[in-house]
């Protein structure tokens, strides 16, 4: 092998099996077929082995081509991205902003940024999705999805740029009914369950790191978006388990109030989540440092 591996080469490699052709990966690199040829047939010569079988038709890949095509896509993927950041990192942010974020945390911190984003980047502007639901960002062409609580897929291009807390609340005429201090007590007392949670019937709580409990609460209404069962929580028809930052403002202003403050419930996180194999352009990260800042506030 060489000392320092020639990425053109592994470029030209990679054309050629894309494209089934020396002469259409010729016409897409902007060379000559002659020169695809020699680079490859060089490439073959450094790595000791056969990495295309040459048909009248087409070229395919060995098994040795597979194999280094495979890498061959990542490696100039991410030259290419690294490129790209490199290009764009003194750009200034412009174009339309696409971003998806859920229903409660959209409503309540990211769509306050908006306005704030393109005052500040008036070249820029911004296609906000609240939606629950996880969209494909690459079909949908969605350039940043905010997610919040826990990532299942590890694959994903994330970046966790803040955490919440989860807090027992109900408004003040059922607080002062409830009452307790302690959790298995909970399930006598009408719940609101958030049945966009996996589970939101069964909560884990926690005091001083030492003790435990799991308690299945009663539903007495069952509600799908988060913000109507704040709606219902501020009306009394339950208690209910929401997000801190949800809820902040009620509990400064006494409309609601938080059951068992000495026990901690699972905290989340705050992420973004990037389409796969993309750079992130100026618009995109002017954006997320907005986040950033806006997560360190709540």
């Amino acid at each position: 092998m060489p000392e320092a591996v020639n990425l053109n080469r592994l470029a030209y490699f990679a054309a050629v099996v894309d494209t089934g052709s020396f002469t259409r990966a010729a016409e897409r690199l902007g060379v000559t077929k002659t020169v695809v040829s020699q680079q490859v047939a060089r490439l073959e010569a450094e790595v000791g082995t056969s990495l295309l079988i040459r048909t009248t038709r087409r070229v395919e890949p060995t098994a040795a081509g597979r194999a280094l095509h495979a890498h061959c896509v990542m490696i100039l993927r991410e030259a290419d991205i690294a490129f790209s950041e490199l290009a764009q990192s003194n750009s200034i942010p412009s174009g339309t902003l696409r971003v998806t974020a859920p229903n409660d945390y959209g409503c309540n911190v990211v769509a306050p940024l908006v306005g704030r984003f393109t005052a500040r980047h008036p070249t820029c502007a911004v296609d906000l999705i609240i939606a629950d639901a996880k969209l494909d960002l690459v079909q949908e062409q969605i350039d940043l999805s905010i997610r919040v609580g826990w990532l299942d897929d590890s694959s994903l291009q994330a970046r966790r740029i803040g955490a919440f807390r989860q807090v027992l609340v109900a408004a003040p005429g059922l607080a002062d009914k409830v009452a307790t201090t302690d959790p298995d007590a909970l399930p006598s007392w009408p719940f609101i369950a958030n049945t966009a949670l996996r589970d939101p019937l069964l909560w884990h709580f926690s005091r001083n790191d030492l003790e435990r409990r799991a308690v299945p609460m009663r539903a007495a209404v069952s509600m799908n978006i988060t913000p109507a069962v704040l709606a219902a929580t501020r009306a009394g028809g339950g208690m209910s388990i929401l997000p801190d930052y949800l809820v902040a403002e009620d509990l400064k202003a006494g409309s609601l109030v938080r059951l068992l403050p000495e026990w901690d419930l699972p905290a989340g996180g705050i992420y973004v989540v990037y389409p796969p194999a993309r750079y992130r352009p100026a618009k995109v990260t002017a954006f997320v440092a907005m986040l950033i800042d806006a997560a360190k506030a709540t």
